[in-house]
């Protein structure tokens, strides 16, 4: 088989599955064994191993990250994290002004919350909180052990949230990360949890712009820095799309338009729906990819804590005497207090019903702020597509819906590829089968393919 052949046109049907309520979660489809891949006839693709994500259909996520659309302020996620009552208490990246849509906002979030709550408790009261992410799980390892009764409930069978870590040590040498996994230099906080499990992370440098033609000269991120700077002195926020075309700069340009997929796949916001006021974070050139499983954060976080998993909270009951969790599975529990981390989808689509409704601020928040989509396909293959240090590749031109990759082998030495995409083109992606995935992945990695050999 030689390299050439092994991606052409639509996909077969291999097996497959993205930084906490009422279809089952999405989860990795199985994947083939390591024997060699078989030859592909006709228009096939047969990578080794193939997981893909659905955060965007999951009901208990619908979406993968906030992001501050234009004309909104950022003092909307104060609003939407202002406990209520002093029974309520929220967190989750949502929440966090400061590195909103990072699993770092999300740890903070967590530790903040459960401070608001210590500050409004008494020694002894029952606490629950919901959602086990990393928010719940920062939130849960803050209150353990200062005497309250405590207990985290997660719609999943599973903790970590939009954490997703596929650990399958024959199918994938290092974990299939389906959720955040690509950390910047707001994840600081992060990364000290990872020192202290020893989880293995490493860098991904080097870029490749490609298209049907050859290689692209790069596009600088200074187009973006120049029209956000301009847009940042109006008098009122406008799209980021905005900001470039009235620099004189055209969003649909390809190499621009590259440029731009990818800070998508990094935020989740198109260019024509994010703020120039408060924009998405742009990429770094150099990232800090998780190599281990990021999913034990979280549980470490929760050692020890009283965990209901595969329990949604559907209904959440307050007044001045406590707090009732309506369960799906019909229970009804009763609290003083309650930490909720659900991701801001979820309250967006009232996956939570709150009797009484929260107060006005607190829903303007949460309708003024938007989620975002980021959908990932990792893949694996017996031999490398192109032979290259370059570990970020970025596809120029044409009609790819997958226009951002990350090719793991200079790092780890094996044959992996995962292409992230973002905004609407991630919601219409979450709803793809998994051949139409594969058949878009092949379309994407086309002016990547090596010469025949």
């Amino acid at each position: 088989m030689t390299r050439r052949t092994l991606l052409i046109g639509a996909g077969a049907g291999v097996l497959g599955v993205l930084l906490a309520s009422c279809t089952p979660e999405p989860a990795p489809s199985p994947t083939p064994d390591r024997s060699p891949s078989p030859r592909p006839t006709g228009s096939t693709i047969a990578p080794l191993a193939f997981a893909r994500s659905r955060w965007a259909s999951d009901p208990f996520a619908l979406g993968s990250a906030s992001f501050t659309p234009a004309g909104v302020q950022a003092s909307a996620r104060d609003a939407l994290a202002a406990p209520v009552d002093g029974r309520l208490f929220f967190a989750g990246e949502a929440t966090d002004a400061d590195a909103p849509g990072t699993m770092s906002g999300a740890l903070r979030s967590g530790t903040r919350a459960a401070e608001e709550l210590l500050a409004a408790a008494e020694y002894g009261e029952r606490i629950a909180i919901v959602g086990a992410g990393l928010a719940g799980a920062a939130a849960a390892a803050r209150l353990s052990g200062t005497g309250f009764e405590l207990t985290v409930f997660d719609a999943r069978d599973r903790v970590g949230g939009r954490v997703q870590s596929v650990v399958d040590e024959e199918s994938w040498p290092v974990p299939a990360q389906l959720g955040g996994w690509l950390l910047g230099a707001q994840d600081a906080d992060v990364s000290e949890q990872l020192n202290a499990l020893d989880i293995r992370t490493g860098s991904l440098s080097a870029s490749l712009w490609k298209s049907t033609k050859g290689d692209v000269e790069p596009v600088a991120d200074q187009v973006l820095t120049d029209a956000i700077a301009s847009a940042q002195a109006l008098p009122a926020d406008i799209p980021l799309a905005q900001a470039l075309t009235d620099a004189g700069a055209d969003p649909a340009e390809p190499g621009l338009a590259a440029l731009l997929a990818s800070l998508s796949a990094s935020s989740g916001s198109d260019a024509d729906q994010a703020s120039s006021w408060f924009p998405p974070v742009i990429p770094p050139a150099e990232r800090t990819a998780v190599l281990g499983d990021l999913g034990a954060v979280a549980a470490h976080l929760l050692d020890d804590v009283k965990t209901s998993l595969s329990s949604p909270v559907s209904r959440v009951a307050y007044d001045d005497a406590g707090v009732s969790l309506g369960i799906a599975t019909g229970e009804s529990l009763s609290f003083d207090r309650v930490v909720i981390t659900v991701p801001l989808g979820v309250l967006q689509s009232d996956g939570i019903e709150f009797s009484p409704k929260l107060p006005f601020a607190q829903r303007g928040a949460i309708a003024d702020l938007s989620m975002g989509f980021i959908e990932t396909v990792w893949l694996r293959f017996e031999e490398p597509l192109l032979v290259t240090d370059a570990a970020i590749w970025h596809v120029v031109g044409g009609d790819a819906t997958i226009r951002t990759w990350f090719n793991l082998a200079p790092l780890t030495g094996e044959n992996i590829l995962v292409g992230l995409v973002g905004g609407a083109d991630a919601a219409d992606f979450a709803d793809l089968d998994d051949d139409a995935v594969l058949a878009a992945a092949a379309a994407s990695l086309a002016p990547f393919l090596a010469p025949a050999s």
